[in-house]
């Protein structure tokens, strides 16, 4: 079953959870015949390198129902739409400035009656909005990405919030001289969690702001 790597990990998914994992296969292969939303090589690896790999930062950070999270340069819709089926009681902002993959990130999450989605077709810095973390996988690096989402920060955290408000970010190999600016950072290997080969060189950034 091609959930059985999620449940792996998150063996506690309720029914909707699982029914909503599974229905990401046909979604994404349907969307990638019209338009080429995963690269070819990887839509056969979508659960491992795409849905399982956005969850890692479940494993860092359990969001809370009323946080506010934004997804920068969503893409697809990852790290977003899985983090949304994982935590439906959070509100998720996926934002890119690429109107094509917006428009299906809006189907996907239609198909699976994903009401704590909303995508948008704007730039990060264009914003006004305010959220309790920002979320994104390799966009750019750190210090650009910092300067679009610095303003985007609420100033206080949630009531039970594990983690200060911040950055999350997925990133991959050597960081230290992209990281040499942020001295408050902390790095999670993903092979702490997952113990896949895909994930050995990968990260979650956490960056309080």
């Amino acid at each position: 079953m091609n959930t059985d790597l999620i449940l792996k990990y998150f063996p506690d998914l309720e029914p909707i959870q699982q029914k909503q994992f599974a229905m990401l296969e046909e979604l994404y292969m349907d969307w990638n015949e019209q338009i080429n939303v995963i690269s070819r090589k990887d839509i056969n690896e979508l659960y491992l390198r795409h849905v399982l790999h956005s969850l890692a930062i479940a494993k860092v950070q359990k969001f809370l129902p009323g946080q506010q999270v934004l997804d920068v340069g969503t893409g697809g819709g990852f790290p977003g739409i899985p983090l949304a089926i994982m935590f439906p009681d959070t509100d998720f902002h996926l934002v890119d400035s690429i109107g094509k993959k917006i428009g299906v990130v809006q189907d996907i999450a239609m198909e699976m009656d994903l009401e704590n989605v909303v995508a948008e077709q704007v730039r990060a810095e264009k914003l006004k909005s305010k959220y309790h973390f920002i979320v994104s996988r390799a966009v750019t690096q750190m210090p650009q990405f910092v300067a679009w989402v610095r303003q985007k920060v609420h100033k206080q955290p949630l009531k039970n919030q594990t983690l200060p408000n911040g950055i999350l970010y997925l990133k991959g190999g050597d960081l230290t001289e992209e990281l040499a600016d942020f001295p408050q950072h902390v790095e999670y290997p993903i092979s702490k969690f997952f113990e896949e080969d895909f994930f050995e060189t990968k990260k979650v950034i956490y960056l309080p702001l």
